[in-house]
């Protein structure tokens, strides 16, 4: 099994290089800085990963395309997608590797075993709303289906490439492809580290995502009332 890990990555200056280093620990690694003005590129580069950059900041999404698609050309079978600001410890790549068998993606869940003590409220509220709706559209039952700290099967990565969406709501849309795809999709239990990380969601993101996620309920409206 031929593993990367792909950190998609913007201003991350702070946290790159021990998280880039971390995660060598376990697996090859490509770090795509989305167009940063800070040092991120040097400091990943530092790391001794693999660095490649966006000439300007494009989306997370985008970010996640590029490593998937430089991957999949590079021939590995299965990628780890992680945050670069800190909050996803590479200690549990290798367990949540071992759970991809047979699986198109596996998510690190903050939520199995309970709620984490540490979380934002806001978040807690936004990933218990966002993962209900997304339930409801793939009909997937997940924990968390915001988490960024995932495990992706090299068939599935094909599927991913060519999805419209480059910001945040491309990890949504990952899941809704799955279900399309009849893709199985696992959980696993990690920890997570909140402190100093950045939020770069804005209200545009926001509301990119309400009609995101608006699209796919009237269109399973529709076609429960068409059957």
């Amino acid at each position: 099994m031929k593993l990367i890990t792909i950190i998609p990555a913007y201003n991350e200056a702070l946290d790159i290089k021990n998280v880039s280093k971390e995660a060598l620990k376990y697996s090859d690694v490509l770090v795509v800085d989305d167009g940063s003005y800070d040092e991120t590129y040097r400091l990943a580069e530092e790391s001794g990963a693999m660095v490649v950059k966006h000439p300007k900041n494009m989306g997370k999404g985008a970010a996640i395309k590029t490593g998937l698609k430089i991957g999949l050309e590079k021939g590995y079978d299965v990628f780890v997608v992680l945050d670069g600001d800190g909050q996803h410890d590479p200690f549990y790549i290798p367990a949540l590797t071992a759970a991809i068998d047979g699986a198109g993606i596996v998510i690190g869940s903050r939520f199995i075993g309970g709620v984490p003590e540490n979380m934002p409220l806001q978040r807690k509220v936004s990933n218990a709303l966002t993962t209900h709706l997304i339930k409801y559209v793939t009909g997937y039952t997940l924990t968390d289906s915001q988490s960024g700290f995932r495990v992706i099967s090299k068939d599935a990565a094909k599927l991913f490439l060519d999805i419209s969406y480059d910001d945040y709501v491309y990890e949504s849309e990952m899941i809704h492809r799955a279900s399309k795809n009849d893709l199985v999709i696992r959980e696993a239990p990690i920890s997570c580290r909140y402190g100093h990380e950045k939020s770069y969601i804005t209200w545009i993101n926001v509301l990119h995502y309400i009609s995101f996620i608006l699209k796919l309920i009237l269109r399973k409206i529709k076609n429960r009332v068409t059957l």
